[in-house]
């Protein structure tokens, strides 16, 4: 693949194989600017941008608005930690939790903090308020999930390249299938489970959606069973799906909400946990914290971030397109693709080839085309961009897909 590359681009290829670690394996595209839906790389070209950095830009690449925030407060104050208090902190808790209608809210900055943050709080709420005896707290998760790559995270993954080789693993966590309610309600039945942790739409698996009613079927059963309903909307928050949080879509509202991602507009990490005071006030001063949590800068931006989203329509917007980038895709008809599917500006694509690198190709093809997109979990193909596109872009994109299946 290096032969089609520019000899700028293999400068940087060069550098980070020399230099960095390898747990990554790119895109062969170096990218030096964004701006809304577009990227463009070392050598000038431009790109859709079908990945939003995983939803985390949903509100485009360097919002302007976001991005005045960032200036304005980094010149101020970016960081105090949590030994003194800032005159953003209080401001940035009362919006968010208005916003999502909780209580209290706990901060950290990234995805897999927050989902940690969450077991952490249900294990406590466990013990003190559910009265399970120490260290018997279970947490239940969904084959299938991701939420990160921390040892706990690992630790309820049944992908093999997630979690083999880096064992022993947390105690605690038992899985059950997604989208199975027989067996969910099975597993609740101990009395020392304490939370059942899900995405609504998983996202890494591949766009996986469970079936109608599956949310609303969890909702009942945690309340029946008295467990912590602990929703990852990392991924799946933020106006991504078409609704504001994923759980939106039934009318749902976990006990425990994570949120991540776009929650600064991929600008810097920010990431939340919202519980009500039931759960979250069982933590006490030293029990659990993080230096760079709640700091004014992540405040500042995170507030912007939120207001962009609501004054900007983008829920509704990321619906519209969403549903018209399915249809124009089942239009194509494509012999390779075996499954459209998706919510809102969430989906996923399912390629069959011969070829098993078929969707990598597809990928590339796509980049020399002008759009990055990303397989996941080999055959599948992620179609997420950020959710101001437009009509025209999409039809552009969708014609940018189709001349890339040809390729194939």
């Amino acid at each position: 693949m290096h032969n089609f590359l520019s000899d700028k681009t293999k400068i940087f290829l060069d550098l980070e194989e020399q230099f960095g670690a390898h747990n990554y394996h790119p895109l062969p595209v170096v990218l030096e600017k964004g701006e809304g839906v577009f990227l463009w790389d070392v050598d000038g070209k431009r790109y859709y941008d079908f990945l939003s950095g995983y939803s985390a830009v949903n509100q485009g690449h360097c919002h302007p608005k976001i991005i005045d925030s960032l200036i304005e407060q980094s010149k101020k104050l970016t960081l105090t930690s949590r030994a003194f208090h800032n005159n953003l902190l209080g401001e940035y808790e009362r919006f968010i939790t208005q916003y999502f209608g909780y209580d209290k809210v706990l901060p950290m900055n990234t995805g897999v903090e927050g989902g940690e943050t969450a077991i952490k709080l249900a294990r406590r709420w466990a013990y003190s308020k559910k009265g399970v005896a120490e260290n018997q707290a279970k947490i239940i998760f969904a084959e299938g999930n991701f939420w990160g790559r921390t040892l706990a995270a690992i630790s309820s993954s049944t992908d093999p390249s997630s979690y083999k080789g880096f064992g022993p693993f947390m105690p605690g966590f038992e899985l059950v299938p997604y989208n199975d309610i027989i067996a969910l309600e099975k597993a609740l039945q101990d009395k020392n489970v304490a939370a059942f942790m899900v995405e609504p739409i998983q996202g890494e698996a591949g766009v996986v959606l469970p079936d109608e009613g599956y949310l609303t079927k969890v909702r009942a059963l945690c309340i029946q069973y008295n467990v912590l309903f602990i929703a990852d909307e990392i991924q799946t928050g933020l106006a991504r799906t078409g609704k504001m949080l994923a759980c939106d879509h039934e009318n749902v509202r976990p006990d425990i909400l994570i949120l991540g991602k776009a929650l600064s507009g991929g600008v810097l990490p920010v990431s939340a946990v919202l519980a009500d005071d039931e759960i979250m006030m069982n933590i006490k001063p030293g029990e659990h914290g993080s230096t760079y949590g709640g700091n004014p800068l992540a405040c500042a931006v995170a507030i912007t971030a939120l207001t962009v989203l609501k004054e900007e329509k983008m829920a509704e917007n990321a619906e519209l397109m969403g549903q018209l980038l399915r249809e124009e895709l089942a239009k194509l008809n494509s012999p390779f693709i075996t499954t459209i599917r998706g919510k809102g500006l969430l989906n996923a694509i399912v390629i069959k080839h011969t070829n098993p690198d078929a969707s990598w190709d597809l990928c590339l093809a796509l980049k020399d085309l002008g759009l990055l997109a990303k397989p996941t979990h080999g055959d599948k193909i992620r179609f997420a961009p950020p959710l101001l596109i437009t009509k025209e872009q999409i039809l552009e994109c969708v014609g940018m897909i189709e001349k890339a299946l040809e390729t194939l």
